[in-house]
């Protein structure tokens, strides 16, 4: 430990004062005062209210250091104004002759992480005691010290919360223009444009119903590209099936291409939206299943510009209207087959999939970097250790 630094309790440096465990007669639609709950400690998407008047100390206002100890599990600082905390939630009231309030909240935001990994990340409801909270050890510099830390700590995640909120606003912009490009495409008929059916257009095949029982791990057989396995715009391959190697001969027509455009049949939109995919060579190879679908372009439907129809809101609105089923919303192929667009000359499908898959690699560029200001923030808290063990 660094010279001048003591090794501390939380229980001598602040007071961890509980909420009231308000019942739901309590709890209004509307009332005086509103009533922070831990299920939107981080949201705040839903507010109850309550007539009771405030207590001392069981309300909290702008300023203060609150800590939900179960379930959303974590400090934050308040600035909604002055509200009912609820059960399950403190107000941390720090020692200011010892510590800094925001020296505290940081040594809140490490020292959560380490209770999370000590409790395992299978654990379904995250939960500390106040009496084990306030065993805590905390490495305590001088106050003056603690203030340059978090002079430093501040100015870091002040630069990349910067970077990240500029990185998403830009990711949601290109995303915007993509999507109004793609729209515009398939509200906008020019020359020699030419109304049609997707039936009239391609190739569909459904896939096949392996039998289950034949499934394999193996890494060296064939994937099985089932619904589970198709998302928005690609395929995720974590909990992929797979079917023998030596036995695939029989299945040939099922064998998929790149370029190819699968559609789930089962739970077709979901709320990211609508699972479809176009196959790339890191896919292959793999076998169709059922209740999935495989569309190949036919001589006068580009494959590119096929993918780019089957990701419009109006193929999306179409499907949403002919689906059936209750518990699994599905379609069929005719219902695939049905929908209606209108088809513009090759040399425009390939223009037009040209324009937009340029735009859509800006987005995925854009995307990418928003991930990593992401990632650079989480590494910041995790390396938040270094200002509790003398090294900042």
């Amino acid at each position: 430990m660094k010279e001048g630094w003591q090794m501390k309790k939380l229980r001598e440096v602040c007071e961890l004062v509980n909420g009231r465990a308000y019942s739901k007669p309590e709890l209004l639609a509307a009332g005086k005062y509103r009533v922070l709950r831990v299920g939107n400690f981080f949201t705040n998407d839903h507010w109850y209210h309550s007539d009771m008047e405030l207590e001392e100390k069981k309300y909290c206002d702008t300023g203060d250091l609150l800590y939900a100890w179960s379930a959303s599990f974590g400090p934050r600082m308040w600035t909604g104004g002055k509200v009912i905390y609820h059960y399950h939630i403190w107000k941390v009231v720090h020692d200011r002759s010892q510590i800094d309030q925001k020296f505290l909240f940081y040594f809140f935001q490490w020292d959560t992480d380490k209770i999370k990994e000590d409790q395992g990340t299978g654990t379904t409801m995250m939960h500390v005691s106040m009496g084990s909270m306030n065993e805590r050890n905390i490495h305590l510099p001088p106050l003056a010290e603690q203030q340059r830390i978090v002079g430093l700590l501040d100015e870091a995640f002040e630069g990349l919360a910067t970077a990240k909120a500029t990185a998403e606003k830009n990711l949601q912009n290109a995303r915007a223009l993509f999507e109004s490009q793609l729209q515009s495409v398939f509200t906008q008929r020019g020359p020699g444009w030419k109304t049609t059916t997707l039936g009239a257009e391609i190739d569909l095949l459904a896939g096949f119903a392996f039998k289950s029982a034949q499934y394999t791990n193996d890494d060296s057989d064939i994937r099985l590209l089932r619904g589970d396995n198709i998302i928005q715009g690609c395929l995720r391959w974590d909990d992929v099936k797979r079917w023998p190697a030596d036995g695939t001969g029989d299945y040939d027509r099922y064998q998929l291409e790149e370029g190819d455009v699968v559609l789930a049949m089962d739970r077709p939109w979901v709320k990211a939206g609508l699972k479809h995919a176009t196959i790339s060579a890191e896919d292959l190879p793999c076998l169709l299943v059922q209740r999935t679908a495989r569309l190949r372009g036919g001589a006068n439907l580009n494959n590119r510009f096929l993918k780019l129809l089957i990701g419009s809101s109006s193929f999306t609105s179409h499907i949403l209207g002919v689906q059936t089923g209750i518990g699994v919303p599905h379609i069929s192929g005719q219902q695939i087959k049905d929908f209606e667009f209108a088809r513009p000359p090759l040399a425009d499908q390939r223009r037009i999939a040209d324009n937009l898959e340029s735009l859509h690699q800006e987005t995925q560029r854009l995307a990418r970097l928003y991930e990593r200001k992401l990632a650079a923030l989480d590494a910041l808290k995790k390396s938040l250790h270094q200002a509790f063990s003398g090294e900042l």
